[in-house]
């Protein structure tokens, strides 16, 4: 009898282990919910070049071949481009054929669930407290809100927080390394930002050769941890070699890595390209970074105080993802990560160390609750199973295929702002069929693409690795209206100008004779050659400022 009740318990265990929802689960299901089901959704296509990813990767279904040209503007036609996020393309591009841009947001939308949710379970079985560890992620995914956009850099996210649970020596063996090249196959053709993994990669071997290097003493422990240390040095410098290699597996083999290290030297591009601009503390997203950086400091001197071993791999993690969150706002994402997987224990074990302290002077009322969250922890980390999340996702992507209804109720409706982008002025362009190519500022050229290709093509768009500095220098000419500011409409003579309302560029062409404003909206003004200069504008002049 008592056999049989003990082997009852015991399924019922792992009954509830595999069917249960975990907290991380729940997490998942939260931020799914609230970005594919609310405003938020908008607030993903809040970025217009999803428009030409999403039109690249159904270039690449229609000719079942990945494009070395660009097929998009008519200013740089023919010219060699690199295609280098074209698994990304695919994906979405195959979404919004299928689903439209409900199935791009949702896609999305569950990216972000899994990396915020996996780092979540990360910081628990890194003995981070519960607590500590969803006020820690719900910080990180304040201040990572500042890049919440259906754009490929999404994918190294997930990424990052793939290659910190496979690297950290105390979670996972050191068979699961081989993983990290395999992975990296992928990453290197969705996203540019695989160079972040062999940072990661740099920083765990300079940790391991820093135990090498460092005096063993007398101690037998310390010559074995020696052994150890440099055991993985050796391994994380075969899998570096793999990775490395795995990164030729693209469709520009080494061209690619020259092309990167072109667009990320030019310091043109990196003083001029807003993402790449250091970060402005006085918005929500970036206050919430600093505050990550104020508990980094806290946390470091809080262990410092317990007299605990701060490692190398940690301290160069937090200076790396310091450096790199306040040189680019585009860096913020990965870099509150970064510092969340570091600090987390930290700070819960100084916690824990202060309430210990608190409770040996008579505050025993204390312990219940530490010792309810410590249950709490336990059985959570017990749950293996994720029924609750696929079934989550299942469910979404049910909605997402079907129109974004279900049971006669719209749930999902994900489109571009008409408050952010030109929506009515690109109606007024299709309906009334006027000319290409067309000329807008490059943050709304990925919109143009994703309406008007393939019958219009743009003048540019905001691949600005692709124009170059000497172009876009040019175009900001135009756009800021400085002197010479009609040579390059002179140069590439847009069919139509989409320019924002109020802005320097609506304003003095109304003042021109050779343009005139064809329609007006709340957002954008078409622009449309005078009659008698569109039949000769090969000789199209225009009056200087």
């Amino acid at each position: 009898m008592e056999i049989g009740s003990l082997s009852s318990a015991n399924k019922n265990r792992l009954l509830a282990q595999w069917l249960l929802p975990s907290i991380a689960d729940l997490i998942f299901i939260a931020f799914l919910g609230v970005l594919a089901f609310t405003n938020l959704s908008v607030r993903l296509l809040g970025d217009a070049g999803v428009g030409w990813h999403i039109r690249t990767g159904q270039l690449i279904f229609s000719t079942h071949t990945i494009p070395r040209t660009d097929p998009f503007s008519s200013s740089m036609a023919g010219h060699a481009w690199f295609a280098w996020e074209w698994l990304y393309d695919v994906v979405v591009g195959w979404l919004d054929q299928t689903a439209g841009l409900n199935g791009v947001v949702l896609f999305t939308a569950i990216l972000i669930a899994a990396t915020f949710s996996w780092m979540f379970r990360l910081l628990v079985r890194r003995n981070t407290n519960l607590v500590l560890a969803l006020l820690l992620l719900l910080l990180a995914a304040s201040a990572s809100m500042i890049h919440f956009f259906a754009r490929p850099h999404i994918a190294t996210w997930l990424f990052c927080v793939l290659w910190l649970w496979i690297l950290d020596p105390s979670q996972q063996p050191r068979r699961f390394l081989m993983l990290l090249p395999l992975s990296m196959l992928v990453w290197v053709n969705v996203h540019g930002g695989f160079l972040l993994g062999f940072a990661l990669l740099a920083i765990f071997w300079l940790s391991a050769i820093w135990q090498i290097l460092r005096p063993a003493g007398d101690h037998f422990e310390g010559l074995l941890e020696k052994l150890r240390a440099g055991k993985r040095a050796r391994d994380l410098a075969g899998v570096a070699f793999l990775s490395a290699v795995a990164t030729l597996v693209n469709p520009y083999g080494w061209k690619l890595h020259l092309h990167i290290y072109r667009y990320l030297s030019n310091r043109f591009l990196m003083d001029h390209i807003d993402e790449f601009q250091s970060p402005n503390f006085h918005g929500v997203a970036q206050k919430c970074f600093a505050v990550l950086l104020l508990l980094t400091l806290l946390a470091f001197a809080m262990h410092k105080i317990e007299d605990n071993k701060i490692s190398a791999s940690e301290l160069l993690l937090v200076l790396f993802a310091a450096y790199s969150g306040l040189y680019a706002a585009r860096n913020i994402p990965v870099a509150s990560l970064l510092l969340i997987w570091v600090i987390g224990p930290k700070l819960s074990r100084a916690l824990g160390s202060m309430s210990e302290r608190f409770a040996h002077k008579g505050s025993a009322r204390n312990e219940p609750a530490g010792s309810f969250f410590q249950r709490m922890q336990r059985i959570d980390t017990g749950l293996r199973g994720h029924l609750w999340a696929v079934v989550g996702a299942a469910i979404s992507a049910w909605i997402a295929f079907h129109g974004g209804r279900a049971g006669g109720s719209s749930l999902m409706y994900a489109h571009f702002d008409a408050k952010r982008f030109p929506v009515a002025a690109v109606d007024y362009v299709e309906s009334h069929n006027l000319p290409g190519p067309i000329f807008a500022p490059d943050f709304w050229g990925g919109y143009l693409i994703y309406r008007l290709y393939p019958q219009t093509k743009v003048v540019i768009d905001d691949r600005h690795d692709f124009y170059g500095e000497e172009f876009l220098k040019s175009y900001l000419k135009t756009i800021h209206v400085e002197p010479g500011w009609q040579d390059f409409l002179l140069a590439h003579r847009p069919g139509c100008i989409l320019a924002p309302k109020n802005s320097a560029l609506a304003n003095i062409l109304q003042g021109t004779s050779s343009w005139h404003p064809v329609y007006t909206g709340k957002t954008a003004i078409v622009f449309a050659p005078e009659p008698s200069m569109s039949s000769r504008r090969a000789g199209l002049q225009l009056p200087s400022r």
